[in-house]
């Protein structure tokens, strides 16, 4: 890891729009750093991305990464974590640092909680002791936690709601977005670096209200914007429609967030839509239940076929662990329930998301991206057809 200048202010610039695709490639320039967009972050939800340290996610070549402010004001605490000075330090990590709002964990999380014009009151999934959750003090924790990009606290609607609820969660997010801008500003310059606000886009699959909650987030003129609200449980011919209309609805200028998105099928669909950022648990979370993610969909490296596989876990990926290491070495550290093959495979997933990452933003200079797109699409579906087809089989009786 590496010095940066902590005096650089925030910016976000286009360097290559698709003439064929909404497609771009972007820069975000932050005081930890510049990336190179479109990007995806790997996910510290708790001041840690799992399994790995964070000189080995760096290696991967992420540079932005996100943290949970949820989890973190419960444990250990947003003023702990400020006294210390802030997460970057807290953690050790010396790139940039997304924190999401909490919006969606107390939503989420929470099958007890209490919504009000305040804010949120829920139980805490630790031990259940009740807290209360406003737009002031989702910025409050933000701020504290240091983070170069703030996310507004938001209502989530869940995939299914009635549609005056939906509409409901759309005019308390544009109210909330307005108290966190009070709070906040939209930019934040303390502790040598500026921190940015980004406003969050609601409004389930239902397209009249995405357009009238993107109209009322962008009047506020914001650093960026996210769409949440999306893979939630929707058909995922919906959550690409609404992706694909969110995108179209939010500056140009500006940087455009899927939130939650991270199958790479799905990440590749959102790029072509014109998505900058990306985010998931998805590549550690499948990593520590022995799953790793390749060109031709998900591994289950603990299966039994796997047990005399010689072979890398993907052919033809750049990654130490590919390099060096045998899938049937890793099925064995699974089957011994050594800690070592979590770390190897989230090394290796983690990898995988910057190396494709890396082809998207190669793709869109060469003016290549839908074809790139298409058959990386293809190859990855192909792949959890006859991944899923095999599973089917292993089911019949024989």
């Amino acid at each position: 890891m590496t010095e940066h200048s902590l005096a650089t202010p925030f910016s976000f610039a286009v360097t290559h729009a698709a003439a064929d695709c909404g497609a771009r490639n972007g820069r975000l320039t932050t005081g930890h750093g510049t990336i190179e967009t479109p990007v995806f972050m790997p996910v510290g939800t708790v001041g840690s991305v799992k399994a790995v340290t964070f000189e080995q996610v760096w290696a991967t070549g992420a540079r932005l990464i996100l943290g949970n402010t949820y989890h973190l004001y419960l444990r250990p605490g947003h003023d702990l974590v400020g006294r210390l000075g802030g997460l970057h330090k807290f953690e050790g990590w010396d790139g940039a640092l997304l924190t999401d709002s909490a919006g969606f964990q107390v939503f989420s999380l929470n099958e007890l909680n209490r919504i009000t014009e305040d804010g949120v009151e829920f139980r805490s999934h630790l031990d259940g002791s009740k807290h209360f959750f406003s737009p002031e003090l989702s910025m409050a924790v933000q701020l504290a936690l240091g983070s170069d990009i703030v996310m507004a606290f938001d209502q989530c609607a869940a995939y299914g709601a009635e549609p005056a609820e939906v509409e409901r969660a759309v005019e308390r997010t544009t109210r909330w977005l307005g108290r966190c801008k009070d709070v906040f500003g939209g930019r934040d310059h303390r502790d040598g670096w500026e921190r940015v606000l980004f406003g969050i886009m609601q409004g389930g699959v239902d397209e009249n209200l995405r357009r009238r909650s993107a109209a009322e987030i962008v009047e506020l003129d914001l650093p960026g914007y996210a769409v949440g609200g999306l893979s939630v449980g929707e058909p995922i011919t919906a959550m690409r429609e609404m992706t694909e209309l969110a995108a179209g609805l939010l500056p140009t200028d500006k940087p455009r967030y899927l939130m939650g998105v991270g199958f790479p099928n799905d990440i590749l669909a959102g790029v072509l839509a014109g998505i900058d950022m990306f985010d998931c648990v998805l590549p550690t979370r499948m990593a520590r239940t022995g799953t790793a993610l390749t060109r031709d969909g998900r591994l289950v490296i603990k299966n039994q076929t796997f047990a005399a596989d010689s072979r890398p876990l993907d052919h033809g990926c750049g990654c130490p662990v590919c390099a060096r290491h045998s899938r049937a070495y890793i099925r064995h550290l699974f089957q011994a329930r050594e800690i070592l093959g979590a770390t190897l495979v989230t090394i290796h997933n983690l990898h995988y998301y910057q190396e494709l990452m890396a082809g998207i933003r190669q793709a869109i200079a060469a003016d290549s991206y839908p074809a790139h797109a298409a058959a990386a699409i293809a190859r990855w579906e192909s792949g959890e057809e006859a991944r899923l087809a095999e599973v089917e089989s292993r089911r019949r009786p024989r």
